[in-house]
């Protein structure tokens, strides 16, 4: 678990925030503003349920079943039982920093005073982030409206102390036991609790804000990988000039071939054929254009920024409690605005990998490499070198293409016709992460194969930021020779390219990066 301490309440919580609590365990802590509006709310519905008008959600069933006025003594029944019947996932296991980060989110929900819980609830939520007590949620059962239902009914049923979990340590655990051992009063719900605890979109939200941190970082690996191949191609750099990439001024395409420029400055294999006798006056478009694409889909990146940090400000719930009292049905629940941009980031994540494989395609091709060996084999023939790398390369580009048919044109009814249109941003969500961890590995992979180029170019040496590069990777991963074992070297540079290593590394010569 981490030291840093998260402060919960109404205002909205930063990018850092979510991925702090969700991937380095920092604990969290409700601050005495959101103590104050979930008590007042709290009210609200108290004295709402103790009238005969009926209140959806509080004193009636739920979705097609909400006509249904439920008679007082059965109303704690009722919230036990939406827990119970919605905690109805199937498939593998969610990751553990996903469930963190949904039920991080949604307990921000709760510090908003805009659900009506208890105080005593919200507090077993963030004991339960605090303890390191990890519902077992499960790949399917969310249609992203209302929320993510089954996934927050899993993580309200460990709160009630019902189902499995995983500890601090990682062991599977009855959740009464959990709770047990970790100081944790299960809860009892009131009127109203269990549909808070479960009508939200937590989880597409906490999977884009990570999938936008991530992706971040592999843009900027990107322009890496570009930069290393156009010079091991013997590219030429003049197409990244400032002036030109200002005749078309779009943000991420200037931030593109700054990144460029800066890495491939003073290079003596750029240098070398630069003079009168280079005829080299147009290289193909994965060289080229490089700026275009990965400036795009920086510009994409911008758009589900913006997106999420908007739905970051929400308090998303139905019926939600407004600050004259009020308790009012509403439809802030669909996840259509989060599915869109999960969709969206899909595409420009599947159009750099298809752009990175094309570049490693033209190193290994000896009729395109400029004077390299095929494949940058060792004894080609005897040796098949990064062959079956560019293989693997073209695998996962496939699969991300497959992965950027949006999720969200899609809708099943649901509810018997109740909720009859429904933004699958919980399907969308997973595809992106499984795009994001594509995109990881393809960048890897025209690294690798750069960096081994860029050694086969004797006597010239690659440039400062670049050479800086190749040396790190070296660190974990052997340079040119004969064949090897290269599963492990993939997933080596794979991880170096995770957790910003080889940016990290080009950084040290050209500064900071965008």
């Amino acid at each position: 678990m981490g030291d840093t301490g998260i402060q919960v309440g109404p205002e909205p919580l930063t990018f850092a925030e979510v991925v702090a609590v969700a991937r380095d365990g920092a604990r969290v802590t409700l601050t005495g503003e959101a103590l104050k509006a979930i008590t007042e709310a709290r009210a609200a519905i108290e004295e709402l349920a103790s009238r005969p008008t009926p209140v959806y959600g509080v004193s009636t069933g739920f979705g097609a079943l909400a006509t249904r006025h439920i008679a007082l003594e059965l109303r704690a029944q009722l919230q036990l039982n939406i827990v119970r019947s919605h905690a109805a996932g199937s498939g593998p296991e969610v990751e553990r920093e996903v469930v963190r980060a949904l039920m991080l989110l949604r307990l921000h929900t709760l510090a908003t005073g805009r659900t009506g819980v208890q105080p005593a609830t919200a507090q077993a939520f963030a004991a339960l982030l605090n303890a390191g007590i990890t519902p077992i949620v499960h790949e399917h059962g969310s249609l992203g409206c209302s929320g993510d239902l089954a996934p927050l009914a899993h993580c309200a049923l460990a709160l009630i102390g019902e189902g499995q979990v995983r500890d601090a340590g990682g062991d599977l655990r009855d959740a009464a036991d959990a709770l047990a051992e970790a100081g944790i009063e299960p809860v009892t719900l009131g009127a109203k609790e269990g549909l808070a605890l479960l009508n939200g979109t937590d989880g597409m939200l906490g999977m884009l804000v990570m999938a936008i941190q991530d992706l971040r970082r592999l843009f900027t690996a990107a322009d890496l990988a570009t930069a290393m191949t156009v010079e091991a191609l013997l590219g030429t750099d003049r197409v990244f000039a400032a002036d030109l990439q200002e005749l078309r001024p779009h943000p991420g395409q200037a931030v593109s071939a700054a990144n460029l420029r800066a890495l491939l400055a003073d290079s003596p294999i750029m240098a070398s054929h630069r003079g009168p006798d280079c005829t080299r006056v147009q290289d193909a478009y994965s060289l080229r254009c490089a700026p275009q694409v990965n400036g795009a889909a920086r510009d994409t990146l911008a758009h589900a920024e913006l997106v999420a940090s908007r739905e970051l400000a929400s308090a998303v719930d139905n019926p939600v409690v407004l600050p004259d009292g009020r308790v009012e049905s509403n439809g802030n629940f669909h996840g259509a605005p989060v599915a869109y941009v999960l969709d969206f980031l899909a595409v420009p994540t599947a159009d750099v990998a298809s752009m990175s494989e094309r570049r490693t395609d033209r190193l290994l091709d000896k009729a395109r490499s400029f004077g390299l060996p095929p494949f940058l084999a060792d004894d080609p023939g005897v040796d098949s070198g990064l062959m079956i790398a560019q293989y693997t390369q073209a695998a996962i580009v496939s699969d991300l293409k497959r992965h950027a048919v949006p999720s969200s044109a899609d809708s099943i009814p649901s509810s018997a016709m109740q909720e009859d249109h429904v933004s699958m941003g919980w399907n969308a969500a997973r595809k992106l992460r499984r795009a994001v961890d594509g995109l990881t590995q393809v960048i890897a992979i025209e690294i690798m194969a750069a960096a081994r180029a860029l050694e086969l170019r004797p006597p010239l040496r690659p440039g400062p930021a670049t050479g800086a590069v190749v040396a790190k990777l070296r660190e974990r991963v052997p340079g040119p020779g004969p064949d090897r074992y290269l599963a492990p070297e993939i997933a080596a540079a794979t991880e170096l390219v995770r957790d910003g290593s080889l940016v990290a590394a080009a950084e040290s010569v050209t500064g900071p990066l965008a």
